[in-house]
């Protein structure tokens, strides 16, 4: 079973990711990001491409797609918040959407 970050390595996990877009949602204890592509074509590609690693590593977001944007949450329920699993997920969807 993945287990939720601890205080110490939270802080700077967190402050990396802000430097990248993501906010951390405290209610949840997620992270979120909006991409936003030049069209829908673009943003499927990304979620495509996302989706492989998602189920590679057992680990699928939470997303909703509009034309060319795409909402990401990650948290990991069975953690009851965040986990390493979600940095991973949320660096790998950044260099996909470079």
């Amino acid at each position: 079973m993945t287990e939720k970050l601890d205080d110490t390595s939270r802080g700077a996990v967190l402050a990396e990711l802000a430097a990248t877009g993501w906010a951390h949602d405290p209610e949840r204890d997620a992270i979120t990001k909006r991409f936003v592509f030049r069209n829908f074509v673009e943003a499927f590609g990304f979620m495509t491409r996302s989706a492989l690693f998602a189920e590679k590593w057992n680990h699928h977001p939470e997303w909703f797609n509009v034309y060319k944007t795409v909402d990401v949450t990650l948290t990991t329920h069975d953690a009851g918040g965040l986990s390493e699993l979600d940095v991973k997920l949320a660096r790998k969807m950044d260099a996909l959407a470079e």
